[in-house]
């Protein structure tokens, strides 16, 4: 009896656990994603039916509030619903593109080839932001490593020298004192500096969420040196990627364009699409559109735009996005080889200037010393 008790309460603990999750992590990664249209291609492929193929799936997903969806896609699917219009129902799960590509061709009887044809693109664009994150990561450590060493070097190295300097009755150089300076500023006041960075985190996270602020710091990130660069082309390797699969699909231009909007998350392309829909939508073609919202060729670039220009003339949009999504995943490449490249000798000469700093602080107080001794 009481061991029944215990497996029902260790079994109550489970389900509360899971319960806890789902309501923590209300989101779905992109690897869980990619991973389901997998799976769900290579099962309709063979020959099982859709909600059996949901059903095995669903066993395969570590996330449980993805197996909470999963199991809301089996039920309306069950109901009568199709795949594309079950979809709709999750817009928290489901990007509008990923249905539109979806609904295109699930009606024409391809349900497989958009499955796979997801499962790809979002398996490229995941791993360019890999690609991008991790070369991002490198920077940022090394300057976490530089602060560190300089935190160290200021609240326990150069109180511990002072007294030296403060028994010897010279008058020290301006680079010692300077430093001392700094070293006391630091120690007197750091609860006040923590303070100073959480509030400037907290307004710039405000100035972020608005409207101007966004559109700011994101017109800012595309022009940071090397920075902008990569993240440029990633966004232009994400747009094409996009592009061609909604006409591939069959999605009507304005509504391709409109979903390519919303799936850049850059505030600045966001406003150029929004832009470039309503020229097409006059009747303008999608390059000229390109050409009169960005005359300095920033945002487009002139060998993107004449490749679309090609690809527009020729009617073949779908096959020249898909060699620009190539091509610009290349460029992020060697973008971020550049970046690499210029990070080492840049956090070399910061550490080398407060290095230099410091020897001359403390080697120019001991000459000091030894002069007045001597």
């Amino acid at each position: 009896m009481d061991n029944n008790f215990s497996s029902i309460e260790s079994e109550n603990k489970e389900e509360n656990l899971s319960s806890k999750q789902i309501i923590l992590f209300k989101k779905v990664s992109m690897v869980d994603k990619y991973n389901f249209f997998e799976y769900l291609a290579v099962m309709i492929d063979g020959g099982v039916s859709i909600t059996e193929a949901l059903d095995s799936v669903e066993n395969k997903i570590s996330s449980p509030y993805f197996k909470e969806k999963v199991k809301e896609l089996i039920t309306y699917i069950s109901s009568g619903d199709s795949f594309s219009k079950s979809m709709k129902k999750m817009p928290d799960v489901f990007d509008a593109s990923e249905i539109s590509i979806v609904e295109a061709w699930e009606t024409t009887g391809k349900l497989v080839f958009a499955l796979s044809k997801l499962s790809d693109d979002l398996k490229k664009i995941y791993n360019l932001r890999k690609k991008v994150k991790g070369a991002l990561t490198y920077p940022l450590i090394i300057f976490l490593f530089l602060l560190a060493a300089v935190c160290i070097v200021l609240i326990y190295v150069i109180p511990a020298i002072i007294p030296m300097f403060e028994n010897a009755s010279v008058e020290l150089p301006m680079a010692t004192k300077s430093l001392i300076a700094t070293s006391d500023f630091v120690i007197n006041n750091f609860a006040f500096i923590v303070l100073f960075f959480i509030t400037l985190f907290v307004l710039f996270i405000g100035y972020r969420n608005t409207e101007s602020g966004r559109m700011s710091l994101d017109v800012f990130a595309l022009k940071v040196p090397l920075v902008g660069k990569v993240y440029r082309n990633f966004l232009l390797a994400s747009i094409s990627s996009t592009l061609g699969s909604l006409i591939g699909a069959g999605v009507t231009v304005v509504k391709t364009l409109t979903l390519t909007w919303k799936s850049t998350n850059n505030a600045a392309y966001m406003y150029l699409f929004d832009e470039i829909v309503d020229h097409v939508s006059k009747g303008d073609k999608i390059v000229e559109s390109m050409r009169e919202v960005d005359p300095e060729k920033y945002y487009f670039p002139v060998d993107y735009v004449q490749m679309l220009s090609v690809g527009e003339k020729t009617a073949s949009l779908e096959k020249i996005s898909e060699k620009l999504n190539d091509q610009y995943e290349k460029e992020v490449e060697y973008a971020l080889a550049s970046l690499t490249k210029w990070i080492e000798p840049l956090a070399i000469l910061v550490a080398a200037i407060f290095v230099s700093w410091f020897a001359f602080a403390i080697f120019g107080a001991i000459l000091k010393v030894t002069q007045t001794i001597a």
